[in-house]
């Protein structure tokens, strides 16, 4: 397998020497001389094209929006955006998902030994998946996982083999990752003020959900939420995971919840789409219509298939509208996708279903 050569481009010395050092850990990825700014990044460019860049948001000389836009117009190239966790670092970083940029993830910081191994995991997962989006064609992973990949059982038991018993109301959970920011919002931008209930989990960094949801909210004419514990899951409504925590459909009575927990990485994501999916086919059953949209690997593609086998109607995204084709290619391999359908279709089909 080639490695993923991988420019750095940050201000900060310490964050480069850190993202240098979490990213030569994955024997699949090449990291190229660090660069301080985008000048330097430019220079560097000269000498070799990297596979993907990882670029600061906030630097002195030229910040990371305008430098992005330069490479999308000039020679595009995967970018995942680093940002800091701040309310305007969250908004410039979203923006910058609409200019071109692949993912976004967190600037790494000191911390526990497993907050450590989490972000190394999702920092070289992110590079990878980004290399992959431009490349289109999802190719088989090889050599050694950097962390155990756990299942949605460390979160929540499988669902027995009795559904519930269908009714009217219909619930929608959505999963996707890599490229997932603009293919939800020309979901959710096609529904109608009032849609049935919507959970969605987007693989995202803590912090950055809650503008996601905000930016969405301002757009869609249904109303769109960072999810938060015990929120009522209604018509009109789309709630979105929020980073860094699992999010599990439940149901009272015939009042359909959100339950909001902390727990280990699943299917090497938190939130993770199996963790909802798996919920889904427990406490919805006949009751749910489940959505896999584009990303890498296979977070999803379980709990799909769990889905179905408990009555749900289930839908993945075709590869032609996919950024990355890995967690949609997956459902359908293991036969969790009832059909496979076209990005700007999927909000009709949602609405015939339901």
């Amino acid at each position: 397998m080639k490695k993923i050569k991988v420019l750095i481009v940050d201000d900060s010395a310490v964050v480069r020497q850190t993202m240098a050092d979490i990213l030569s850990s994955d024997p699949h990825i090449e990291v190229m001389s660090p660069a301080a700014d985008p000048f330097i990044a430019a220079e560097r460019m000269r000498e070799q094209v990297p596979d993907v860049i990882t670029l600061d948001v906030e630097m002195p000389r030229m910040d990371g929006i305008t430098f992005l836009k330069k490479i999308m117009s000039q020679h595009p190239i995967p970018v995942v955006m680093c940002s800091t966790l701040t309310e305007s670092g969250s908004e410039t970083a979203l923006k910058a998902l609409e200019y071109g940029a692949v993912e976004i993830i967190q600037k790494p910081k000191l911390g526990t030994r497993q907050f450590l191994e989490e972000s190394r995991v999702r920092i070289c997962d992110a590079v990878k998946a980004a290399s992959q989006a431009r490349m289109r064609k999802i190719t088989p992973r090889t050599g050694k996982e950097i962390a155990p990949k756990l299942s949605a059982d460390v979160i929540l038991e499988k669902p027995g083999s009795k559904a519930m018993i269908q009714t009217t109301e219909k619930v929608v959970v959505v999963g996707a990752s890599t490229g997932g920011t603009e293919a939800l919002r020309v979901f959710l931008e096609a529904l109608p003020a009032d849609a049935p209930p919507i959970v969605i989990v987007q693989h995202m960094p803590e912090g950055f959900t809650r503008a996601f949801a905000q930016r969405l909210d301002g757009i869609c004419r249904i109303t769109v939420k960072e999810a938060a514990d015990n929120d009522t899951v209604m018509r009109g409504r789309a709630l979105i995971a929020p980073g860094n925590r699992h999010t599990l459909l439940k149901r009272s009575g015939a009042r359909y919840y959100v339950e909001i927990k902390d727990g280990p990485l699943v299917s090497r994501h938190r939130p993770s789409v199996d963790v909802l999916f798996r919920s889904a086919a427990r406490y919805a059953g006949k009751n749910a219509v489940g959505v896999i949209m584009t990303g890498m690997g296979d977070d999803g593609a379980s709990g799909m298939k769990e889905m179905k086998d408990a009555g749900a109607v289930t839908i993945a995204q075709d590869e032609a509208s996919c950024v990355v084709f890995g967690m949609p290619n997956e459902a359908i391999k293991r036969g969790g996708a009832d059909r496979v359908v076209p990005l700007d279709a999927i909000a009709r089909e949602v609405l015939r279903l339901c």
